[in-house]
């Protein structure tokens, strides 16, 4: 194996707009109802192939007009949505780069927010490069997406580690050519690459 590529969100970033959104309801049981009706995975996802936010937010609220107030808040909550680094794949992440092994990023990520991410967290500069969903106006899994990233990274799939904590990602990865593994956690993670002589 000569190359990583990591996906970022709940893998090295530790983001959740129930961080954000926590506050605004008397349980996790109600604020979970609205999340999976007002403000699902797949309105994020338009975002992250490229919608602009403030788009985004006015249809939803067209939608939910009496959710109007919260669903505004999303742009704003966003900073408070991504807590920070999940430090032990971090962890990872520095010991891979002390080795000099080559290292990329295949992110489902806003093109909005992907400049602020950067500027907050160093290690997102460790990467040679990085393909970010809301730049190409599609998201993982995609296979158009991974396409992109191989010839974009120049790396030669079986040779090369993907790593991402949602299975059908995992599955496109794997159909694409590349090593791809499951991510549950940093333990986990570490042992793989072991195997793999990465580590």
């Amino acid at each position: 194996m000569e190359a990583v590529i990591f996906d970022l969100g709940r893998v090295l970033l530790d983001w959740s707009p129930r961080y954000h959104y926590r506050q605004f309801f008397a349980s996790d049981e109600v604020m979970e109802a609205f999340l999976a009706e007002v403000l699902p995975p797949a309105w994020v996802a338009e975002m992250d192939a490229g919608k602009q936010a403030e788009v985004a937010i006015a249809e939803r609220q067209r939608l939910f007009p009496q959710h109007a107030t919260l669903i505004a808040g999303w742009k704003q909550g966003w900073h408070s949505m991504l807590r920070g680094p999940i430090d032990e794949t971090v962890q990872i992440l520095a010991e891979l780069r002390a080795r000099d092994t080559r290292l990329y990023a295949l992110t489902n990520f806003s093109a909005e927010t992907w400049p602020v991410a950067r500027e907050r967290f160093d290690f997102l500069s460790w990467f040679e490069d990085a393909v970010v969903s809301g730049e190409h106006g599609m998201v993982k899994p995609d296979p158009r997406i991974f396409e992109i990233a191989i010839r974009r990274f120049r790396v030669e799939p079986r040779r090369t580690v993907f790593i991402d904590d949602l299975p059908e990602n995992v599955a496109a990865a794997r159909a694409s050519g590349l090593h791809a593994l499951h991510f549950t956690g940093a333990a986990k993670l570490r042992t793989e690459l072991e195997s793999l002589r990465l580590l």
